[in-house]
């Protein structure tokens, strides 16, 4: 049965190669010498796949193909083996970490979409090209994607929506296009980086019933109001908006998310007061909306924060801060900065706030909500002092091109 098998694989792997020379118009090595013997079957079907992919590959500074040689997939540099969850008695090709090594080739088609134990999938800067193929879709185990930083183009690759089990999705620092699937919203994702595009789209009302843990649009061109559903998603930790063309009012309904640690909506257009509910943000530790048109008093139950570390609000219109806030210019926790608080250093000039005010401003909804504070707190005095702390913040770290999640 076992001399069947690996005579079935000869013969499989010259049809493939003469296919790939005929039709692909590639170059191809000799074909093996010898009959090759694998670990498992399941490797040994995956082998062809491997090197007919291998010779797509126009550029490999580092020399990571070299180990791209005999029968051992589970040694070849990048090429992760272990039991898959249909049969843990067997040995699969489980997870590919290409993450940093600088390969070129024009598609991955034809390669991750055919490697049927395949689980993790990850390549963070490299130079691979084209979309993304439907047939991934088709891969019962694959939970993680992350083609972070290379040249993939073309329109939100949608084929994720029918991936039930993909809970990591990092498509950041590509040249993708035009809108974004309201649906990835409703997928049971749990890290959803697509940062660093070209999307166009106004920000859904179902942006709330994400399940993410992390969630970083940054540097795109989303439009429209922050929905005010996005208080529902109580998965929250990091929320990175920054860099947009949102307009409208801050919802006060951002006072809900209860884990948020960062919530950043800086460089936009967004307009109105600071909600009070932002103080019940018991968990944030990075807020920030500078670089808006943000207007009025700052809260002193925002400045009363317990866990603060940065509060932004520079570049901006506020006219008033109370002792608790100025108590915290003080510490280095809040900036204010080129605002028009004229009893404060480096504020904008009284021509440009007059300007800046003579526009009528206002919100669809009723003033009195930005003084709803849902969690009841008012603090009377400046939270305690609190060491300086590093902490590594993933959402931040994503806006970084080489950076793996």
């Amino acid at each position: 049965m076992g001399s069947f098998f690996y005579l079935t694989l000869t013969i499989f792997i010259f049809l493939l190669c003469f296919h790939c020379v005929c039709c692909l118009n590639i170059s191809l090595p000799p074909l093996i010498p010898d009959i090759l013997k694998f670990l498992d079957e399941r490797l040994a079907l995956v082998y062809p796949i491997i090197q007919v992919f291998k010779n797509t590959i126009t550029l490999d500074p580092l020399g990571i193909t070299s180990t791209w040689v005999g029968s051992d997939i589970c040694q070849y540099k990048g090429f992760y083996c272990d039991h898959p969850p249909d049969n843990l008695s067997a040995t699969a090709l489980a997870s590919i970490d290409f993450n940093g090594f600088q390969l070129s080739a024009p598609s991955l088609d034809g390669f991750i979409d055919q490697l049927p134990d395949l689980a993790l999938f990850h390549a963070n800067s490299n130079n691979f090209a084209g979309t993304v193929s439907p047939k991934i879709a088709n891969l019962p185990f694959l939970y993680e994607l992350d083609l972070s930083n290379n040249n993939f183009m073309g329109t939100f690759p949608s084929v994720v929506l029918n991936m039930p089990g993909l809970t990591f999705l990092d498509i950041r620092f590509n040249s993708f296009t035009g809108s974004v699937p309201p649906q990835i919203f409703m997928q049971t994702l749990e890290f959803l980086f697509i940062n660093n595009n070209n999307f166009k789209l106004t920000l859904p009302d179902n942006l709330g019933a994400t399940t993410a843990f992390y969630l970083t649009l940054a540097n795109n061109k989303f439009t429209g109001p922050i929905p005010k559903s996005i208080g529902n998603a109580s998965s929250l930790i990091e929320v990175l908006l920054l860099n947009n063309l949102l307009t409208g009012c801050i919802p006060y309904e951002i006072g809900f998310l209860k884990k948020a640690t960062v919530f950043d909506a800086g460089n936009n257009r967004l307009t109105g007061p600071l909600p009070c509910s932002l103080g019940c943000l018991e968990s944030v530790e990075q807020l920030n909306f500078a670089g808006n048109l943000l207007y009025g008093k700052v809260p002193e139950v925002v400045c009363g924060l317990g866990n603060l570390v940065n509060l932004s609000l520079s570049d901006n219109y506020f006219t008033q801060a109370g002792p608790i806030c100025r108590e915290q210019i003080k510490r280095g926790v809040l900036d204010l900065r080129k605002n028009c608080i004229h009893d404060l250093a480096d504020q904008r000039s009284v021509k440009e706030c007059t300007e800046f005010f003579s526009q009528p401003r206002s919100c669809l909804r009723p003033s009195s909500t930005f003084n709803i504070i849902p969690c009841g707190v008012q603090p009377t005095k400046p939270p305690p002092r609190r060491g300086s702390r590093r902490k590594l913040l993933v959402s931040y770290a994503a806006l970084s091109r080489n950076n793996r999640l």
